[in-house]
């Protein structure tokens, strides 16, 4: 199994970015997908999650509103589209999947397998 996050990078305040993670070896219809991030000298944090269907969509509340997240099954990608992005979203992000489940979903133990990390920078 293969996560790979890409679409990180340097951007101003206010402004916008998409990531992608795309999976290999999974049956990615069937697994929920997710985003965390860990900022530097910061614990890993539960950003947004989709689940297998494509259904209800899970956001952190310093997030919501700003952050969306999506499924493209028959691309086996999951993006997170960032708008008015501040400084304190700078991080690592990290796309995780695990299979099926329920509730929410926000604890990183609830996920099985992890990408690599992609950067992205806000700052003036």
């Amino acid at each position: 199994v293969q996560l790979q996050a890409s679409g990180g990078g340097l951007v101003q305040p206010g402004g916008s970015l998409r990531l992608s993670c795309t999976t290999s070896g999974l049956t990615f219809s069937r697994y929920v997908m997710g985003w965390f991030r860990q900022a530097p000298g910061k614990e890993r944090e539960f950003v947004a999650n989709i689940p297998w269907s494509g259904g209800s969509t899970y956001y952190a509340d310093s997030v919501k509103g700003r952050f969306t997240i999506s499924r493209d099954n028959a691309k086996n990608t999951v993006y997170l589209q960032m708008n008015s992005l501040k400084p304190e979203d700078t991080a690592v992000y990290y796309c995780a999947a695990r299979v099926y489940g329920s509730g929410q979903l926000r604890n990183e133990n609830e996920y099985s397998f992890w990408g690599q990390g992609t950067l992205v920078t806000v700052s003036s």
